[in-house]
């Protein structure tokens, strides 16, 4: 899925290409994309890109108000809210090339080219939302602390609120804003924690550790992805990146100790850890594999090698 560094690359291209231009109209393609009926779609046509913003995970199109107004139009901006999801994508092409195939399932035409919404596999929940004001589209804000804009006390503030793990309470749209299952494995890394450990319990020294791994994680992957990206259009967006340090990396040496990430796999989610780095070598019970294993289930780092 992706998370606060992908979306913030995703709108910064999206300004150089868009912004202040017009949106010719908007085809949906795939009828499940579109999440909502009023306004109709339609009235995207001929209308102006006038701001560009995340909220959490969504990336938002604002648009501006007709002038003069159509009867029955809506007053005043328009905002297209765009949710990828896990396997939503966004591709930019020229007016020449557009992106054809069954992937696509929302395209949004302009003069200088076409923004598409695609998505792989089939289940379909990426999603299009087409709001009329400022108060509808604040209801879709879940309400999540933006990591990289709070202090350290807004950010111990949550975690003590949070009757979650670590690893709940980062990827918890209603604590923290922007942060999935990649960037939260990354994060709890860096800060040396255990993702099964309690937020509430956290002691100054260890929240002090994850504050400053959480800004220092998604600082330096935005920066990465912007290098990558460059003056083109992001498109090898993905979760399992070159360079990550546990996730998607199960069974590979932990950059920083030799031993084998390790991982707890729970419905589609997984996480991805160190036990060396961050449990004090004790495994993390896999539901699963645990159960199914029983008294063979190995306890420490050091029975696997």
């Amino acid at each position: 899925m992706p998370e606060l560094p992908d979306i913030a690359v995703y709108l910064e291209r999206l300004a150089a290409l868009i912004l202040e231009r017009r949106l010719c109209r908007v085809r949906v393609l795939n009828p499940f994309v579109l999440r909502s009926v009023t306004p109709p779609i339609a009235e995207c046509a001929d209308r102006r890109v006038v701001t560009l913003r995340r909220i959490g995970k969504r990336i938002v199109i604002g648009l501006d108000g007709r002038e003069p107004p159509r009867p029955g139009a809506p007053d005043g901006d328009l905002y297209l809210v765009i949710h990828l999801m896990i396997a939503g994508r966004l591709r930019w092409r020229p007016p020449e090339r557009p992106l054809r195939g069954k992937l696509v399932l929302a395209v949004l035409d302009f003069d200088e080219g076409t923004l598409s919404i695609t998505e792989a596999g089939s289940k379909r929940r990426a999603s299009l939302t087409l709001v009329a004001g400022d108060a509808a589209l604040a209801a879709l804000d879940r309400g999540g602390l933006e990591p990289l804009d709070a202090t350290r006390a807004a950010f111990a503030a949550r975690l003590a609120s949070a009757r979650h793990t670590l690893k709940r309470a980062l990827t918890d749209p209603q604590i923290f804003s922007g942060i999935g299952n990649a960037y939260s494995d990354e994060i709890l890394h860096r800060a040396r924690l255990a993702p099964t450990a309690l937020a509430y319990r956290l002691g100054d020294a260890d929240v002090t550790r994850l504050y400053d791994a959480t800004r220092a994680t998604l600082l330096e992957w935005t920066d990465r992805l912007r290098a990558a990206a460059g003056d083109g259009f992001p498109e090898k967006v993905t979760a399992f990146r070159e360079g990550m340090a546990v996730h998607g990396r199960y069974g590979k040496p932990c950059p920083d100790c030799g031993a084998p990430v390790q991982r707890i796999v729970h419905a589609d989610n997984e996480t991805n850890y160190c036990a060396r780095c961050q449990t004090g070598g004790r495994l993390l019970a896999d539901r699963a594999l645990s159960r199914l294993l029983g008294e063979d289930w190995p306890r420490s780092i050091d029975e696997l090698e």
